[in-house]
C-alpha cells in the first residue's frame, strides 16, 4: 500500500489548483511548461490560470482547435498580463500532427520544466486515428508516447540546472483503469481471444463486458488507455531517472469529466453510470489540483510510487504497475509510431 506523506498531507478532493500553485510558486517561477488539451471550461485551462499565477516564464498551451485556444490564452492574459504564453495546433489523432508540433514546440523552447499531459479522450463509439489505432487508445497514450519522446531533449536540458526529479512529466490517467488492462494482443478492440492477463479483471457490470458487433467496448478501450498512461509514466521512471526527469500519473477527480468535454461522446447510460461513482463532484479548479501537486510536490522528487488522487499517492490496480506490462507497452508504441525511442 502507498504510504507516502507529501508535504500537505491534509490537502485533499476539495482542495483547489489556484491554492497549490500559491503553496509551490518556487517551484513555478521561471519554469517553461507544456500542457495539452487545453480548451475553455476544462481541466487544461485550470492548470493553466493556476501556474500562470505565479509568473512561470512560458506558458505552451497545445490542442487540436485553434478558436478554443485563442479563447483560453485570451483569459489567462486577461488575469496575467505578464505571463509570456505561446498556442501550438496538436492533434493527438495524427502522429504527422504530433511530430509537427514537437517541432514548433522545440522552436519555442530549448528547455521543458514541465510537460502535462492533459489532453484525453472518452467515447462508447469506436474512432480510429489517422494511421488506424484504436482513437482512445491513440489519442491519450500513442500521441503522447510520441511527442514526450520528441521533447526529450527539452526534458533533459531543464533537467541539467534543475533538483534531479523536479523535471517532470505527468500523465493524465483515471481510476478507470481497473477496468481493463491494456489489450496487447487486440490493442484494436476487434474482438480477438485474448490472454487471461488481458482480460478485465474480477467481475464487471454487464456493460464493461457487452460488445459491440465488431468486438468494441467503449469501456474497455478508454480502461485500456488509461492502464497505459500508468505504464508509460512507470517507463518514463525507468528511464530517466538517473537523468534527472521524473513522471508521475494523475487521476483529477471522480467525476470532474463531466464538467469538461471529455465526456461529450456518451451516451445517457454511460453519463449516468459515472454519474454513480461519487457523491461528490469537483469543479474544474479542484481537478487541476493534484496534477499541480504532482508536477511540483518536492517530495516526489524522489521516487514514491506513480499514482496520485484527490492531492496524494494511492495505489494503481496491478495490472497498471506490472514490470513486464511496462516493457511490452514500450515496445508496442514504438513498433505504432514507426520509430525506435532513442531512450
Amino acid at each position: 500500500m502507498t504510504s507516502t506523506t507529501l508535504t500537505h498531507p491534509e490537502w485533499n478532493k476539495k482542495t483547489g489548483g489556484l491554492e497549490v500553485a500559491k503553496a509551490f510558486a518556487h517551484q513555478i517561477r521561471g519554469k517553461n511548461v507544456l500542457i495539452t488539451g487545453v480548451s475553455p471550461e476544462s481541466i487544461g485551462s485550470s492548470i493553466a490560470l493556476s501556474l500562470a499565477s505565479q509568473a512561470p516564464q512560458l506558458l505552451i498551451l497545445a490542442s487540436r482547435t485553434s478558436s478554443k485556444l485563442e479563447e483560453v490564452l485570451k483569459t489567462v492574459r486577461k488575469q496575467h498580463l505578464d505571463v509570456h504564453i505561446a498556442i501550438v495546433s496538436l492533434d493527438l489523432m495524427s502522429q504527422e500532427s504530433v511530430r509537427d508540433a514537437a517541432k514548433e514546440i522545440a522552436s519555442l523552447a530549448d528547455r521543458l520544466d514541465l510537460i502535462i499531459n492533459n489532453a484525453g479522450a472518452m467515447t462508447q463509439q469506436r474512432t480510429t486515428t489517422k494511421e488506424g489505432i484504436e482513437g482512445q487508445f491513440g489519442a491519450c497514450h500513442i500521441g503522447h508516447f510520441l511527442l514526450t519522446n520528441l521533447l526529450v531533449p527539452q526534458l533533459l536540458a531543464a533537467a541539467k540546472s534543475n533538483s534531479p526529479g523536479a523535471t517532470r512529466v505527468i500523465n493524465l490517467t483515471s481510476l478507470g483503469h481497473r477496468i481493463s488492462p491494456v489489450r496487447f494482443s487486440d490493442y484494436n478492440l476487434t474482438g480477438k481471444d485474448v490472454p487471461p492477463e488481458e482480460k478485465n479483471p474480477g467481475s464487471l457490470p454487464p456493460m464493461f463486458e457487452e460488445n459491440e458487433a465488431d468486438g468494441y467496448n467503449g469501456w474497455v478501450a478508454y480502461g485500456q488507455a488509461k492502464t497505459a498512461n500508468i505504464l508509460f509514466s512507470i517507463g518514463l521512471n525507468e528511464k530517466l531517472r538517473g537523468k534527472g526527469v521524473s513522471s508521475y500519473a494523475v487521476h483529477p477527480g471522480c467525476n470532474v469529466a463531466i464538467w469538461t468535454g471529455l465526456s461529450r461522446n456518451l451516451d445517457e447510460e454511460g453519463e449516468a453510470a459515472i454519474r454513480k461513482t461519487s457523491t461528490f463532484w469537483k469543479n474544474r479548479n479542484q481537478g487541476a489540483a493534484t496534477v499541480i501537486v504532482a508536477a511540483l510536490d518536492p517530495v516526489l522528487d524522489e521516487s514514491k510510487g506513480v499514482l496520485l488522487h484527490d492531492c496524494q499517492m494511492c495505489d494503481a490496480a496491478p495490472h497498471a504497475t506490472d514490470a513486464k506490462m511496462v516493457e511490452k507497452l514500450w515496445s508496442l508504441s514504438e513498433k505504432l509510431v514507426k520509430s525506435e525511442c532513442s531512450l
